[in-house]
């Protein structure tokens, strides 16, 4: 067996990943070990302990001159990078023991294939953990707040404040598109301001700052974010639009025109499965009368009524 020699150490999962595609796209064969157990998911988990990355004896000059020429050639564009990170981070109320969390957060998909090093990894494992933590988050602050609500309000409450209009109202508030990292085609195509993607990248965000702080850090990163509208739904103002079951005023309004029950279908899915998007006609007396899209089927069922009372009441 070849003699293995260690020729790089981080405390970050990204920046090994990173390393060690840059030295297996120029034929350089890399074993990546650790003192402690790893997540399934690409992920940085600050303090677990070191990540290394060993290549054969007889690679390893060539190993450290292909690092050092990379770290030459991406460090003006890194300091500028992280100057902008800073800004986020003030933004956010948090600042990162380990930047490269957020810049795997900020990292969209777009940007990771048409990376050559195949080291660069998008965010959408990190949107998929961000949005079970926020569903536990504003859970826990429904159930500590709202003791008189029943389940099926609080339900109601809890899909207003986690649907994708409502984050990423909240991710343009932090100017989460300035920051995003795409390609250049999503660069084109004004993929900054794309209510989808922000709303994305803020479920990321969440999950970055769970992932570097633990959960109090992720919880009290929320807690700002929602604690006006939280307020308001406690006060009863300001959010009828979003508590409203549009699906039962749809029907009675229909109701008392005469006309027929509205029925729903699904008219098609797309997207990887831990992130859907359905499309949903509404369809009366045979014909359709409005559609929507959601990141569920009843947020896209309730955003499909919505738009038929607004079509019908003129």
């Amino acid at each position: 067996m070849a003699e293995l020699i260690v020729i790089f150490r981080t405390q970050s999962d990204i920046e090994a990943s990173v390393i060690r595609g840059l030295l297996e796209t120029h034929g350089i064969r890399t074993l990546l070990s650790s003192d402690v157990p790893h997540s399934i998911l690409p992920l940085t988990i600050g303090g677990l302990g070191e990540v290394r990355l060993s290549v054969r004896l007889d690679d390893a000059d060539a190993a450290r001159q292909l690092i050092a020429d990379y770290r030459d050639e991406v460090n003006a564009r890194a300091v500028t990078i992280h100057g902008d990170f800073r800004s986020l981070e003030h933004a956010l109320g948090y600042h990162f023991k380990d930047r490269g969390l957020i810049e795997h957060a900020l990292t969209h998909r777009s940007c990771a294939h048409e990376d050559t090093s195949g080291g660069v990894i998008d965010n959408e494992s990190l949107e998929f953990l961000g949005d079970a933590v926020l569903g536990l988050v504003i859970s826990d602050r429904l159930f500590l707040e709202f003791p008189d609500y029943d389940e099926g309000r609080k339900s109601k409450v809890k899909a207003m404040l986690v649907s994708a209009s409502a984050l990423a109202k909240v991710g343009d508030r932090l100017k989460l598109g300035d920051y995003l990292l795409l390609g250049r085609g999503e660069e084109k195509t004004g993929g900054r301001r794309k209510p989808s993607l922000i709303a994305d990248t803020f479920e990321a965000v969440v999950a970055a700052i769970y992932l570097d702080g633990g959960l109090g850090a992720a919880a009290g990163f929320i807690e700002r974010q929602f604690r006006a509208v939280l307020d308001e739904v406690r006060m009863g103002a300001g959010t009828s639009d979003l508590a409203t079951d549009h699906k039962s005023a749809l029907q009675e309004w229909l109701q008392a025109q005469g006309q027929q029950r509205p029925e729903y279908r699904l008219v098609g899915e797309s997207g990887p499965d831990h992130r859907k998007t359905f499309s949903i006609d509404v369809i009366v007396g045979g014909k359709t009368i409005a559609y929507a899209e959601g990141r569920s089927k009843k947020e896209a069922e309730q955003k499909a009524a919505k738009q038929a009372l607004d079509d019908l009441r003129g």
